[in-house]
């Protein structure tokens, strides 16, 4: 794990341009370098943190709670609930970080060179908590077994999309264009190269989901905890162009190349009406539940990962607008017109029904909702950060931000949790973490529901809020 040991000091954009600063390509830190002074110095752009923060406590809060409140939880199929942002978020921010990164960097080769390295070290990340081989949090065990893996995962959806629009970026780069300064909308122009290739996205997804024809299949049960373990179930299909769960292209495509034993084995279509009568909760399946319920399915497969490039995409155009644009208002006038624009074309697919919001196929509907979403989101702290010059609201936010790795994996992924499992009393039921939910949060307020709920927001939001700033006052920091 990286440290940075110097002196940083955090600004807003309207502290200094964002145009005249440098930046090292990185997943989560757009540090900027200040090599004339000595000793090295770097600044960061603070509102990207905070909205960096929000996203990881996000993410934390629908990873605890989301069993007892399953209206924040993913979406069992078509629509979108609160834990459906978080992805397009982080991709957004990915997104918005490049442009900043590559500002001031000469060598392409360098700049390519620093790109792959970060995207092996997230795909490293990524295999290792969401592969199979970590059993955190409840599980005191590790391991996978290589027949079993899963390949695909949040991590990786981000390397890729990253390491896709990073190296467009770095090959792309207009040097003369990037001097202007844009007026109106002629950045689309100056960055045509995303747009073309956000383009090409778009033609291949579409034809691939609608034309691709999805045969039956069949597939294995493996949990000894199910009756049906061992048992052979086979999915009817022999058709094209579907987007229901069983006969997809996305899911279709990801059993052909990935192999079904590499799938995720807990899709959120399990707690669908079709499956279960306790929609949208888990519970067991139904007598007459359909024959794909207990199949494995991968929501950041292969295709639907294509698709995802286009959250990046975007966000990188609101990078471009930072760089370029000078002042608040010809930002925020930029920024808030194509969020809402998207947000509202998004929700328009949606409702008449001409292409539904769901993020396990990353749908276009989806990826404009969601990017509409997280650029207004975005110009929400931008207003408050650099406008009304209220950061210190933001600072627990912004000290998450900082060390989003840290937290991502000690807490979303919950690897502190196992940590503390591992230390029981008699029994592995018997764990510090039970004990403080059930007596602290869920006697208390004689309810689970709310106990629970309580729980996340205390006992690990704020929690690593408190850990992320002392970190800060140390000036440690965990880069990719």
């Amino acid at each position: 794990m990286a440290t940075a040991l110097q002196p940083i000091r955090r600004t807003t954009a309207s502290e200094e341009d964002p145009a005249k600063l440098q930046l090292p390509l990185t997943t989560g830190e757009e540090d900027v370098e200040l090599q004339d002074e000595k000793p090295r110095r770097t600044k960061r752009f603070a509102a990207l943190d905070i909205f960096r923060g929000l996203t990881v406590a996000l993410m934390i809060l629908v990873d605890g709670a989301r069993r007892e409140w399953p209206v924040i939880g993913h979406a069992p199929w078509d629509g979108c609930n609160l834990a459906d942002f978080v992805m397009p978020f982080f991709l957004f921010i990915v997104g918005m970080a490049i442009p900043l990164s590559l500002k001031r960097m000469p060598n392409r080769s360098l700049a390519v060179r620093r790109v792959l390295v970060r995207t092996i070290k997230l795909v490293f990340w990524g295999l290792i908590l969401q592969g199979g081989y970590s059993h955190a949090p409840n599980e005191l065990t590790y391991g996978v077994d290589m027949k079993h893996i899963r390949w695909c995962g949040i991590l990786q959806r981000i390397a890729f999309a990253y390491l896709v629009v990073a190296v467009l970026e770095i090959f792309v780069k207009n040097a003369k264009g990037q001097e202007e300064t844009p007026v109106g909308w002629s950045l689309f122009k100056i960055y045509c190269w995303h747009w073309i290739l956000g383009a090409c996205i778009l033609v291949i997804y579409f034809t691939t989901i609608y034309a691709t024809y999805v045969p039956d299949w069949e597939y294995t049960v493996h949990n000894t905890n199910s009756v049906d373990d061992g048992k052979v179930f086979t999915v009817l299909c022999s058709t094209r162009g579907r987007l229901d769960p069983p006969c997809n292209a996305v899911g279709y495509i990801d059993r052909r190349v990935l192999g079904i034993n590499h799938m995720y084995q807990h899709p959120a279509w399990k707690r669908s009406k079709a499956c279960t009568y306790d929609s949208p909760h888990e519970g067991p399946f139904r007598k007459d539940a359909s024959s794909w319920c207990q199949a494995p399915f991968e929501p950041e497969g292969i295709l639907s990962s294509i698709s995802s490039i286009l959250s990046t995409i975007i966000g990188v155009h609101y990078g471009h607008v930072l760089l370029h644009m000078k002042s608040h208002l010809e930002r925020l006038k930029h920024w808030v017109l194509i969020g809402l624009g998207l947000l509202i074309l998004g929700i328009l697919l949606h409702f008449v029904h001409a292409i539904p919001l769901n993020k396990q196929l990353y749908s276009f509907s989806f990826v404009c909702t969601t990017a509409g979403a997280a650029g207004i989101v975005f110009s929400v702290f931008y207003i408050l950060v650099d406008i009304l010059h209220l950061r210190t609201f933001c600072l627990p936010l912004e000290w998450i931000g900082m060390n989003a790795m840290l937290v991502f994996v000690m807490a979303a992924q919950g690897i502190f949790e196992g940590f503390l499992n591992g230390w029981y009393y008699e029994s592995t039921n018997n764990t510090l973490v039970y004990w403080i939910q059930k007596h602290v949060f869920v006697k208390v307020w004689h309810s689970r529901r709310v106990g629970i709920l309580l729980y996340v927001i205390f006992a690990q939001i704020l929690f690593w809020v408190l850990v992320s700033g002392f970190l800060h006052r140390l000036r440690i920091y965990w880069k990719m």
